[in-house]
């Protein structure tokens, strides 16, 4: 049986009569079978036996392949990898039902720059085939049946997109930190019940974060130093709170912490100082209130906080959409900055009034008791407090006169 060429690419098909090799058409993708337990690459001189995987080999530009030294036995594997004058190379073998990874020692994987293994039945991913991945770029393993994620991940300092959605973890490897150069990280469908505390000290780059469809109680605290992050979507897990110093996060663009439902009870009001938000989703949540500080929000262009029992402003005020929102929030921040002013005013007042409780001790004034307490180590007088200065007891006692006048010796 033969195999058909699925696209063209550089392969040199046998001639039949002149038992020679022609130049024809490049072929870059195999159909294959699944009898054998070898990759496609290319046409050997002899007929090649049925392949188990659909090995897909795209390039930048048009590739030259090696085909002087090529041996009868040799593993294809090799003849895929080896290539002259490539910029980029992708290998795919999502959807194959695989259980298990082939690690081929003698291919060099350090030149795979795209690796997808999504669709698959995947329980583990080798700590050594991770480890080879130096320059990749993207991983995808979504749709699989992984538990962990080897600690070897930290090596792939290349890597940009990370994608293990749909799958069965309870966490990710700390040394998750060391993919320093990761942009995307897509965990979603999983059963998170924590991210490694320390991830936004070390993942600056990061722009998108989706960990929707998890167990999570809290995003780390170090999530505010992940300055760069424009997509944060933490919707369908058990958040209680978000993490402080989120006004930090000035590139933000997205925040979907829907779905959350009665653990989520407050957003805080620091989220009035993400001047890039467009999109704020806080819906089917807790909420009773929504801060004032939303209205200062200029980029904001969509507003999602149905299925909220909110009693400010009301589902009548939020039906009527974002400026109605807008309006409210704002005469809502104008009278609390008016009472805030009015309680400051009336507690200058009440500290003014009773000025005269702090100053009056015993043995400056004639009508102190004279009694002596010991407090704390140390000896203090006891002190006897007026209501003013106009007592009947006290009158006169608080005059410059009494005060400065030398006390006659009896």
């Amino acid at each position: 049986m033969s195999t058909q060429p699925i696209k063209t690419g550089l392969c040199q098909p046998r001639n039949a009569t002149a038992g020679a090799l022609q130049p024809q058409k490049p072929i870059t993708s195999f159909a294959c079978d699944k009898t054998t337990t070898l990759f496609r690459s290319l046409p050997s001189a002899s007929p090649s036996p049925l392949l188990p995987f659909r090995a897909v080999y795209l390039q930048s530009q048009t590739v030259k392949m090696k085909m002087e030294g090529r041996k009868r036995g040799r593993s294809a594997v090799d003849g895929l990898m080896e290539a002259e004058g490539e910029k980029q190379r992708e290998l795919d073998l999502s959807g194959m039902s695989l259980d298990s990874l082939p690690n081929p020692a003698s291919v060099n994987l350090a030149l795979i720059t795209k690796l997808d293994l999504s669709n698959n039945n995947l329980q583990s991913i080798p700590e050594s085939l991770t480890a080879r991945l130096l320059n990749l770029v993207v991983l995808d393993v979504h749709s699989n049946q992984l538990r962990t994620l080897p600690n070897s991940i930290g090596c792939l300092s290349k890597l940009r997109a990370l994608n293990v959605s749909g799958n069965l973890l309870e966490g990710l490897p700390k040394t998750i930190e060391d993919c320093r150069a990761l942009q995307e990280l897509a965990a979603n469908f999983n059963r998170l019940t924590s991210l490694p505390e320390t991830m936004g000290f070390e993942l600056r780059d990061l722009r998108k974060l989706a960990v929707n469809s998890n167990k999570l109680s809290f995003l780390p605290s170090s999530t505010s130093h992940m300055t760069s992050l424009r997509v944060l979507d933490a919707r369908l897990n058990c958040l209680r709170c978000l993490p402080d110093g989120l006004e930090n996060l000035l590139c933000l663009e997205v925040l979907t912490v829907a779905h959350n439902y009665h653990h989520l009870t407050a957003v805080p009001y620091s989220l009035g100082l993400l001047r890039s938000l467009r999109e704020l989703d806080v819906s089917y949540n807790a909420l009773t209130h929504l801060p004032a500080s939303l209205t200062c929000l200029p980029a904001l262009r969509s507003l999602r906080a149905e299925g909220n029992p909110l009693v400010s402003p009301s589902p009548r005020v939020l039906d009527q959409g974002l400026d109605a929102v807008r309006d409210y929030l704002a005469a809502k921040m104008h009278a609390d900055d008016a009472d805030a002013m009015k309680k400051k005013k009336q507690q200058q007042q009440k500290q003014g009034s009773s000025w005269i409780k702090k100053l009056v001790k015993c043995g400056t004034f004639p009508a102190a008791s004279g009694n002596v307490r010991s407090g704390d180590g140390l000896m203090t007088a006891e002190y006897r407090w007026v209501d003013g200065d106009s007592s009947p007891g006290y009158a006169g006692i608080f005059s410059p006169r009494r005060l400065f006048s030398p006390r006659k010796i009896k």
